[in-house]
């Protein structure tokens, strides 16, 4: 994955770089880095950042459903 990918899943998860640092448990320095130069960007990050983007598109279906009594969950 290269740095503008990772800046559209970013911004499609609605996380800022210090925000996903702070939700994933990283330092803001670190993660800030990544893309830059020879400094890679891990492996998972683009996995993680689906899931959570599919997650995220779940959920408001969920609450949808619950908002219209179809769902009591």
């Amino acid at each position: 994955m290269d740095k503008e990918e990772f800046k559209k899943l970013l911004k499609n998860a609605n996380f800022s770089k210090k925000s996903f640092a702070s939700f994933v448990g990283l330092k803001y320095q670190s993660v800030n880095t990544w893309g830059n130069n020879n400094r890679a960007i891990p492996y998972w990050v683009k996995s993680w950042l689906n899931l959570y983007i599919e997650n995220l598109k779940y959920q408001k279906m969920k609450d949808i459903l619950k908002d219209s009594g179809v769902c009591k969950e």
